[in-house]
Parts: structure tokens; C-alpha cells; sequence
């Protein structure tokens, strides 16, 4: 019987000097500030991130009804200034392009293009000019610029 109060005694005193060395200790009390600082800055960062996201999502909603709004501004605008002005020519006109309908589709654009997009743009050369070209420079003196044909 002896023996069970050494057992029940040595446990009892490695329980309480755990507690005392734990508590008296300064790295101890350092470390759970510390770790509360950090459970604290984690928290601060995800709310930020948070914060972040909500801002963007509410930015790309008042930039979209920003464009919508624009969208039936140039409509009202090209309606009226063809009311308004019906015998203004279509090249003084600024609004003369053709406008679709706001009840169209999402996704297919408001305002149609004149131009082709299979033909290539008009400031192109029809072939080789230049440098690059192997021809000789044609050179005029001064009075056979009055009399040649402009080319």
C-alpha cells in the first residue's frame, strides 16, 4: 500500500509542478500574447479580404449600369436628333449610325458597324513600296513637274 501513495503522490506533484513552471515561466505568458496577435491579425486579414472582394463586385454592378446608362443615353440622343433635326445631312449627323433596340438580346452589341471586317483597311499599298521595292526613284527636275500627270 505504500507504494500507491508514492504513485498518487509523484503524480500529483508532476501535475502541480507542470502548473507552477508553466505559469511563472515569461516565454509562456510572451507566447500567448503573441498568439493572440496573430489569431488577431489573421482574423483583420481575412476581413480585408472580404472587404476587398465586396468592393469589387459592387464596382463591376455600377460600372455595368453605368454602361447600360450610357447605352440609352446615345439611344435617346440619336432619336431625338433625328426628330429634331430631319433635315440635317447624315454625314453633319453625329448620331447616324444604326442603333438596335434596348430590348435586344444581352450580349450582342448595341451599336452595328458600316464597315466590313473581311476587307483590309484603306491606308494599304497594293503591293511593294518603298525601300523594299526594286524599282528606280523616279526623279523630276523642276520644270517637269508643271507638265507631269499627278500620280
Amino acid at each position: 500500500m505504500p507504494w500507491i501513495y508514492a504513485v498518487v503522490g509523484l503524480l500529483v506533484g508532476g501535475v502541480l509542478g507542470f502548473a507552477v513552471s508553466r505559469l511563472s515561466t515569461p516565454g509562456y505568458k510572451k507566447q500567448k500574447s503573441i498568439q493572440k496577435e496573430l489569431e488577431t491579425a489573421k482574423f483583420e486579414l481575412e476581413q480585408q479580404k472580404q472587404d476587398l472582394a465586396d468592393h469589387f463586385a459592387q464596382s463591376a454592378e455600377l460600372i455595368d449600369s453605368v454602361g447600360r446608362e450610357y447605352t440609352k443615353l446615345y439611344q435617346h440622343l440619336a432619336k431625338t436628333s433625328s426628330e429634331l433635326l430631319p433635315e440635317t445631312p447624315a454625314q453633319d449627323n453625329p448620331f447616324n449610325k444604326q442603333v438596335a433596340e434596348p430590348e435586344e438580346q444581352e450580349g450582342t452589341p448595341l451599336i452595328e458597324s458600316d464597315a466590313p471586317e473581311d476587307k483590309q483597311p484603306k491606308d494599304y499599298a497594293a503591293g511593294a513600296t518603298g525601300l523594299l521595292t526594286e524599282q528606280p526613284k523616279e526623279i523630276l527636275k523642276s520644270e517637269e513637274v508643271v507638265t507631269a500627270k499627278a500620280s
